[in-house]
Formats: structure tokens, C-alpha cells, sequence
């Protein structure tokens, strides 16, 4: 970090530290000021959380769907700018409620917020982490989810930070009960009828054997042809990787950054290669679009985006409607 941006953060940390002088963390009553707790994070940090946070930003998808699960949007300081893209998230309508949409937000930015708590995750900068720890802002880091249990210890240490242990088991347990329906469903499709697919994804070394796609084909009784195939997750999927994992069909990309990026473009390159013409998904045209916003899910959601998968390779008896999301949070 810059000599510059450093002294511009320790003046950021000198009028914070006035602004709670004179009136205290914004929205927290005086009888909770000791009521603090301590969680251990992803990186076994140990996080003491002076009370329940009411200004909580975090610095991902997967976690803001996690935390809304669980309290109002009106606890909410930011959230990621993917939370109002129908493309990519099932919340589009509590996204409108919150007005700050981050992508890689600032430390002033998130000083000017007045956080009480950062949920942060493993692409945030260490500098980052540590100059807010040294401002006295808790951060809590969360690790990856790159599977169903993954999933659900991030989530259990999501509610651990935000005080809401009871709210993060009943999640747990619907999350469960879903799961289980799903996969007797599953069950009922012999073996000479179950498909296998390629997550033709934008980022192309996502999708291979451990990444949270490969468990949700598990789930969703679909073969992960690439993985099949020897692929691992951060692994980039060539062309030739393609034409050897043949699978029965191929999920494209809907994501267009709201325009900003030309996904056709991207789909035709692979669909009008000469290279890839003997597969047997592109001699049978057999292409889906899913919603994204559940294939891509890491979050309790997750568990609709293997019914969106057994639906894509199974039809109507896997049909759901959008923007299905868990929440014990008590807000529509």
C-alpha cells in the first residue's frame, strides 16, 4: 500500500474515531455497548464483536443473500452491485432498499458508511482487512463455497457475526429439508437416462471437479462431464478439454454486465468452431440458458440452483419459479 493512500486512511481513522466520540456506534442503544461476542472466522482469526451489528456491509453476493436471509434490509449499509441484476440475484426488489451497490469499495468509502460490521470474503485485500481491524471495525472473513457443506459453515458463521444463531439453523434446516426432496425426486431417473453437461461459463476455469457447480451436479443426478473428463476447478476448460468431455448438452452464459459485455460473442466462439462440430451437444443443438442467479448460487439458495440443474437435464417434473430465496428474516 502507497505512502499516500496509508496517510489518507489514518486521517479517514482520526475523524472516525471523533465522529464515535460525540454520539457512539449509530443505532446501537447504550444497555448493548458490552453486550459483544466473539466468533472465529475462515482464517482463524479471532473477531470480538462489541453487540449486534445494525450497519452491516459485505463484500459479496453469497454473503449478502446469507445475511438477508436473516434480518431486514434496513441492517444492510451495502451490498454488492450484482444484488440488483436480475441475472444474477434472486433480490433484486430488497436490492432497490439498500443505496450503496459495491464492487471493491474503499476504506473511506466503507468508513463513511459506518459499518459495525464487514462480512468479507477470500478475494479482499489483506490491507484492507487489516487497516479496518486496526480502525477497531470487526471483519469477519468468510471462506470459500465450493460445495453444499462449505455452504452451510459459511452460513453458520455468517449468523454467528450477526447474532442470529437461531435464524442461521432454521436456514440450515430448510436448506436440508429442500435438499432431500430434490434427490428423491433424482432417485426415480434410471441410469441409462441420466445426462451429463458442460458449464460453458465466462469464467472459464470455474466449473471442474471441486468447484460448487461439480457438487450441485452430484445433487442434481447430472454427470460434470468436464470433471469427468480429469478437469479441476481453477483449471481453465480448453476446447480440446471440451471435445473430450462430450457432454449431452451445454449450459450457456446469460451474464452480459448489464450489457457492458458481449456474451454472443463469447457463446460463438465456441458454438461456430469448426474444432467442436463432432460434439454431441452442438450436433443436437442441445443448449439451455438457466438462471444464473441459481446456477451461480452460493448461498442458502444454492439448493434451488440443483433443482434448476435437474430441471435443465429433466423437464417439468423439476419446474420452479424465479427468485425463490430462504429467509427467517420477517421481511417480504
Amino acid at each position: 500500500m502507497g505512502l499516500k493512500r496509508r496517510l489518507t486512511e489514518w486521517i479517514a481513522l482520526l475523524l472516525f474515531l471523533a465522529a464515535l466520540a460525540g454520539c457512539g456506534w449509530p443505532g446501537t442503544p447504550a444497555a448493548e455497548k458490552d453486550a459483544g461476542y466473539t466468533v472465529t472466522d475462515a482464517r482463524s482469526r479471532q473477531v470480538r464483536i462489541p453487540h449486534k451489528p445494525e450497519h452491516i456491509v459485505t463484500l459479496g453476493l453469497y454473503t449478502d443473500e446469507m445475511v438477508l436471509g436473516m434480518v431486514p434490509t434496513s441492517k444492510l449499509a451495502a451490498v454488492s452491485h450484482y444484488l440488483d441484476d436480475p441475472k444474477e440475484s434472486v433480490l433484486v426488489e430488497k436490492a432497490k432498499k439498500i443505496p450503496n451497490k459495491v464492487t471493491d469499495p474503499t476504506v473511506e468509502q466503507l468508513l463513511s458508511w459506518h459499518p459495525d460490521l464487514v462480512i468479507a470474503n477470500g478475494w479482499t485485500s489483506e490491507d484492507k482487512i487489516q487497516t479496518l481491524t486496526d480502525m477497531g471495525i470487526p471483519v469477519v472473513v468468510c471462506g470459500p463455497a465450493n460445495s453444499y457443506a462449505e455452504i452451510q459453515e459459511t452460513l453458520r458463521l455468517v449468523a454467528e457475526s450477526i447474532g442470529e444463531v437461531e435464524k442461521g439453523e432454521k436456514i440450515r434446516q430448510k436448506m436440508d429439508a429442500i435438499r432431500d426432496e430434490i434427490t428423491a425426486k433424482v432417485a426415480n431417473i434410471p441410469a441409462e437416462e441420466r445426462k451429463s453437461v458442460v458449464l460453458l461459463s465466462l469464467m472459464t476455469s470455474y466449473g471442474g471437479a471441486g468447484s460448487a457447480f461439480d457438487d450441485m451436479c452430484h445433487y442434481a443426478g447430472v454427470v460434470n462431464a468436464s470433471a469427468a473428463a480429469g478437469l479441476k476447478n481453477g483449471q481453465k476448460l480448453t476446447k480440446e478439454m471440451l471435445v473430450k468431455s462430450d457432454p449431452d448438452f451445454l449450459l450457456l452464459p446469460v451474464f452480459d454486465d448489464r450489457g457492458n459485455f458481449d456474451t454472443q460473442k463469447f457463446i460463438d466462439s465456441y458454438l461456430q468452431d469448426p474444432s467442436l462440430q463432432t460434439m454431441k451437444a452442438i450436433r443436437h443443438q442441445a443448449f439451455v440458458y438457466p438462471r444464473e442467479s441459481y446456477i451461480y448460487n452460493a448461498s442458502q439458495d444454492f439448493v434451488f440452483g440443483i433443482q434448476e440443474l435437474a430441471y435443465c437435464a429433466y423437464g417439468d417434473d423439476f419446474r420452479q419459479e424465479d427468485n425463490r430465496h430462504i429467509s427467517f428474516s420477517g421481511e417480504a
